[in-house]
């Protein structure tokens, strides 16, 4: 026997075992990584054009330099060394004063070169602060803003969409089990109820049972003033809830009730269906193996979705109400042109949009087999 080093030669079975492991984690990696390269893409497009809208492709640059020389010239007025001074020597103090303003706020920079700077403050999440708007501390962080006003956002949309995906989850299947019947023909009838949106039914929701019955407040989200103990404060909050919650099931409900329904109606007619019918397995086996399994990634989508919605809030909604939530806040923005409060809640759904869509990819390929993570899609075939 030779000396040196011993030569191991792996078995065939074990190289045959990590070749398929390897493979799937590089195409798992290769898949992530373009996926969070188009993401980020998608995401820095949307947000440059949410800061030229926002600031109307820098016409807003010229109200504000509107309201500087406005500002300083009430505050100079009100001065009485100023009105001493020639006018001349007032000209000039006023000019001075306008274009350190002006310098303060960036506006002595072309907008193009302002816009990419607002990009790259907004993708670090430094989003700055607010002109007009300020938040219950007195801070014109937006940052700030935004935290202030989610968690009301949160507690009226995540409740309401929680509760009505998944009562027209239910609906949906246990109508797709009675097609024809008069619940079926009822639900037909009465999608066109959910044309109208949420604010529409709020507004005769407050006048039934707030203005004429007197069982619920008007609006707000707490009494006035608060109660003391968590208690009280807690059964407050839920009666303030109950009209806006109300409001936004009455404008989605039939619509969804009436998707789901037709989307489960499909998939029940598929041949793989009647052949386990004609097998004999009961409804409720056939609808959790072959209707609600391979609907599993639409289901998902929407579930998705709908959480991820509830950041946007409802502006007019919560105007209606008097809801201190975000969507008020956005909705105020836009009234004042306030462009870091737009761009910042926006930046924040962009990127919470981006990273669900990346973990819906991924949930795909858990629940789909069908689906193949980095392979060619899907694939031809009953689930």
């Amino acid at each position: 026997m030779e000396q040196g080093a011993l030569l191991v030669t792996p078995k065939p079975e074990a190289v045959a075992s990590a070749s398929p492991l390897l493979e799937a984690a590089r195409r798992v990696f290769l898949f992530v990584s373009f996926r969070i390269l188009v993401l980020a893409i998608t995401v820095v497009i949307a947000v440059y054009l949410t800061i030229l809208v926002a600031n109307m492709g820098g016409y807003v640059d010229e109200i504000r330099r509107a309201e500087i020389r406005e500002r300083v010239g009430q505050e100079l007025l009100a001065n009485p060394s100023f009105r001493t001074l020639s006018p001349d020597a007032r000209a000039r103090l006023q000019q001075q004063r306008v274009q350190q303003l002006e310098q303060y706020f960036g506006l002595d920079r072309p907008f193009l070169v302002r816009s990419l700077i607002y990009l790259r403050d907004a993708l670090l999440l430094d989003l700055g602060r607010s002109y007009q708007i300020s938040s219950d501390t007195g801070s014109r962080q937006v940052r700030l803003i935004l935290a202030e006003r989610l968690p009301p956002t949160l507690l009226l949309l995540s409740t309401s969409n929680v509760l009505i995906f998944f009562l027209t989850l239910w609906a949906g299947l246990a109508l797709s089990r009675r097609y024809g019947h008069l619940a079926d023909r009822l639900l037909i009838a009465l999608t066109p109820l959910s044309a109208a949106p949420a604010w529409f039914y709020g507004v005769f929701l407050i006048l039934i049972f707030a203005a004429t019955l007197r069982w619920l407040p008007f609006g707000g989200m707490v009494d006035v003033p608060p109660p003391s103990d968590s208690t009280s404060y807690a059964l407050s909050v839920l009666r303030h809830l109950i009209l806006p919650t109300l409001a936004l099931t009455l404008s989605n409900f039939f619509i969804n009730a009436y998707a789901n329904r037709t989307f489960f109606l499909i998939y029940a007619g598929e041949d793989y269906v009647e052949m386990a019918r004609a097998k004999g397995l009961k409804g409720r086996d056939i609808e959790r193996r072959y209707i609600l399994r391979p609907t599993m990634p639409n289901i998902l989508t929407s579930f998705a979705i709908v959480l991820i919605t509830s950041w946007t809030g409802a502006p007019i909604l919560e105007t209606v109400f008097n809801w201190p939530g975000l969507g008020r806040v956005i909705y105020e923005a836009i009234g004042l042109v306030d462009t870091p409060v737009i761009v910042g809640a926006t930046v924040i759904f962009a990127y919470l949009l981006a990273l669900t869509v990346l973990i819906l990819d991924l949930l795909y390929a858990l629940v789909d087999p069908r689906v193949r993570i980095g392979g060619p899609g899907v694939e031809q075939g009953a689930p």
